[in-house]
C-alpha cells in the first residue's frame, strides 16, 4: 500500500495541482488545499470561518469548472482550462479579472460567481472538519470496468492516492489509524459522491453516470474517504501507508 499521487485544489472547485510532498499540522489540511473559494451571489458567509459547500461555485452546478487545472509560486497562482487563455493572478488582490475569465463557463441559470474568498484558519473543505481525502486507485479501475471504458481518476478530485489496496478496502480502514511518511491520521468517514465526478476533467464537460454506476454496482454513491491529521509530519509520493 503507497501514495502514488497527491493533488491539491488551491481554489475550490477551480483547478488541481499536483504536488511531491507537503508538511502538515495536526488537525490541518494540505497547505493550499481549497484555501479559497468562490462566492456566489446567493451565498451567506460568516466572514471568520468554514461554511458548508453550497455558498461557492462547484462542479456539481457547473461541469466546466472541473477541466481547470492551477499552478502556484510566488503568491500567484496560474489558472488553465482548455477552452480560455491561461490566466495569472493573486487571488487576495485580483477578483475583477479572475471574474471576467471564469464567465464564459457559468451557466446563466445558476447563481453568479461574485468574488474570492479566503480561508480564515482552514482551507474550505467538503466537511466541518478539516480533512484531507484517500482515495484508492483499485477502487477507480472497479469503476472503469463497471462502466466498460477508461475514466480519468482526476474526476474523483482525490488528495492521497494509494495503490496497492483492494477494491474499496478503503472503506474498512473508517475507525481506525495510519500512517504515512511521518503524519499520523485518523479515517473518519466514507465520501458521498456528487455530479461534479460525471465531467470529463480534461473537457469539463458530462460523459459518464458515475453516480449510477456507484449505485448499480455496489449500491451506494461513495468513493473514498475523508481523513483527519492527529499528529504532524512528512508525507511524500511514494510513501507506504502502514495501518494501526
Amino acid at each position: 500500500m503507497r501514495l502514488v499521487e497527491i493533488w491539491r485544489h488551491p481554489i475550490k472547485a477551480h483547478g488541481r495541482e499536483d504536488m511531491s510532498a507537503f508538511e502538515i499540522e495536526a488537525g490541518g489540511t494540505i497547505p493550499l488545499d481549497r484555501e479559497w473559494a468562490v462566492a456566489h451571489e446567493a451565498a451567506k458567509l460568516n466572514g471568520e470561518s468554514w461554511v458548508p459547500c453550497a455558498n461557492f461555485s462547484r462542479g456539481a452546478k457547473t461541469p466546466a469548472l472541473m477541466a481547470i487545472k492551477a499552478r502556484t509560486g510566488g503568491g500567484v497562482i496560474t489558472l488553465s482550462h482548455p477552452d480560455l487563455a491561461d490566466l495569472t493572478f493573486d487571488p487576495d488582490c485580483d477578483n475583477r479579472i479572475f471574474l471576467e475569465w471564469i464567465a464564459p463557463l457559468v451557466d446563466p441559470s445558476r447563481a453568479a460567481p461574485t468574488g474570492i474568498v479566503r480561508a480564515a484558519d482552514r482551507g474550505f473543505t467538503d466537511t466541518e472538519f478539516p480533512s484531507i481525502s484517500l482515495l484508492g486507485m483499485a477502487s477507480h479501475r472497479a469503476v472503469e470496468q463497471k462502466v466498460g471504458r477508461p475514466l480519468s481518476h482526476l474526476r474523483w478530485r482525490g488528495n492521497l492516492w494509494i495503490d496497492g489496496l483492494a477494491p474499496w478496502e478503503e472503506f474498512d480502514m473508517i475507525g481506525r489509524e495510519l500512517t504515512l511518511g511521518t503524519a499520523r491520521f485518523a479515517v473518519e468517514e466514507r465520501i458521498t459522491r456528487c455530479r461534479a465526478t460525471m465531467a470529463n476533467p480534461e473537457t469539463g464537460k458530462i460523459d459518464i453516470d458515475t453516480l449510477g454506476a456507484l449505485e448499480d454496482g455496489w449500491g451506494h454513491r461513495d468513493f473514498g474517504v475523508y481523513l483527519s491529521c492527529i499528529a504532524p509530519g512528512h508525507v511524500a509520493v511514494g510513501d507506504v501507508l502502514v495501518l494501526s
